[in-house]
């Protein structure tokens, strides 16, 4: 996120990549010969010990093939396109240190409209067949069209989380959860922006509090303040009742649910809707928690993998990107005792035996059904996360 007003600056320094030595993504037999031996160096976060564990699994199969995956873990995705941006203007068009990047939003409408990343690939992957191009919002990314130069591996969408044991009706709007906050001190937080999932928080109240939630679909212009300030008046009367009184956040995602776990607070929320479960079953969370969604919905989207215009090792890259798309992968990212994803694919498209898989999944006790999912809201443009991040920051920011 932090990373979006950088490119704006430095893209007119910018000239035009060249393209040396780009394989042929459509030539599929050459992609997978080139990548023999090739070291893809995945940049992605490492925040939670199951992702680390299924990038390792993926790592594996991705050894099967001649290619070796090391995880570079992140805290910020910024990071790695940081990184990019660097060897960019130091010259360096080949041979650079990032291969693989897990992006969407801001990040990817930075890089791509800095012609930073290589591509069109994502469709010439063999296993894009399975992928539901129709039904999961898979082709554009927080409203920007991906055109290839990103190939999705899971799908997310905003759920709640509480303990059952202390909390009997959470709520299910934003008026209500205010109330709630008020009637319950200290019992709700959310992470500190510009982390991902606390500008998640930022964007799933700004839809319900717009005046006119059609206008996020746009960039943020001169609209802006008139759009978010009521977002601003519910957050200056939200923040004292916050867990520690808003003078401290938690650091990511996973620490929020272990404030649950460890009874300092009693609702939460995750991008994940099997994360609860899998949290469950890792006695990370207590077996009363379980999930909801909002009344009028929650924000949904896909994650991404895209590869670096000078990335060193662009054909392991791809494999590795297909691997990410396979129905054995898919189905063990959506098991909750894994990472529990949505998946990206159309079971239709599945044979019997790749859909069986997926049948056989057990979504765990605190996983929503699809139809309790319901619809995903689509994402705001990216301009509106990062002046939301930003904005935050000047007026709650704090030093954790």
């Amino acid at each position: 996120m932090r990373l979006a007003l950088a490119l704006a600056v430095t893209t007119a320094l910018i000239l035009p990549v060249h393209a040396q030595n780009a394989p042929d993504p459509s030539d599929w037999d050459a992609v997978t010969e080139a990548a023999q031996g090739q070291t893809v160096y995945w940049h992605a976060w490492g925040g939670a010990t199951p992702t680390n564990d299924f990038i390792a699994w993926i790592g594996d199969r991705a050894s099967e093939q001649g290619v070796t995956l090391e995880h570079v873990k992140l805290a910020d995705t910024a990071d790695a396109v940081g990184a990019v941006v660097t060897e960019q203007q130091a010259g360096r068009d080949a041979d650079g240190s990032v291969d693989l990047i897990w992006i969407n939003g801001a990040n990817f409408a930075s890089m791509k409209e800095a012609d930073l990343l290589f591509g069109p690939f994502a469709e010439q992957l063999p296993n894009w067949r399975y992928v539901d191009v129709e039904g999961k919002t898979v082709t554009t990314d927080f409203t920007v069209p991906t055109e290839g130069y990103e190939s999705p591996w899971a799908m997310a969408q905003l759920v709640f989380v509480y303990d059952g044991a202390r909390v009997q009706d959470p709520p299910r709007t934003a008026p209500e959860l205010l109330a709630w906050a008020e009637s319950n001190p200290g019992r709700f937080t959310y992470p500190q922006p510009p982390d991902f999932l606390g500008t998640t928080f930022l964007k799933q109240m700004l839809i319900e509090l717009a005046p006119e939630p059609a206008a996020l679909q746009d960039p943020a212009g001169e609209n802006y303040d008139e759009v978010t300030a009521p977002l601003w008046s519910f957050l200056d009367t939200l923040t004292p009742q916050l867990w520690r009184e808003g003078r401290a956040y938690p650091e990511t995602g996973p620490r929020m649910l272990q404030l649950i776990n460890d009874g300092e607070t009693d609702l939460a929320f995750s991008f994940s809707p099997g994360e609860a479960s899998t949290a469950i079953a890792n006695f990370q969370l207590p077996e009363s928690v379980r999930t909801y969604v909002l009344e009028e919905g929650t924000i949904g989207n896909a994650s991404f993998v895209a590869i670096p215009y000078n990335s060193s090792a662009k054909e392991g890259a791809m494999v590795v990107a297909d691997i990410l798309l396979s129905p054995d992968a898919q189905a063990r990212a959506q098991d909750p005792a894994v990472l529990g994803y949505d998946t990206v694919l159309d079971l239709g498209k599945l044979s019997e035996a790749q859909r069986a898989a997926f049948d056989a999944l057990d979504l765990g006790v605190a996983t929503l059904t699809p139809e309790e999912l319901g619809q995903a809201l689509p994402e705001p443009h990216p301009s509106w996360a990062t002046r939301l991040a930003e904005d935050w920051v000047a007026r709650y920011g704090v030093a954790n």
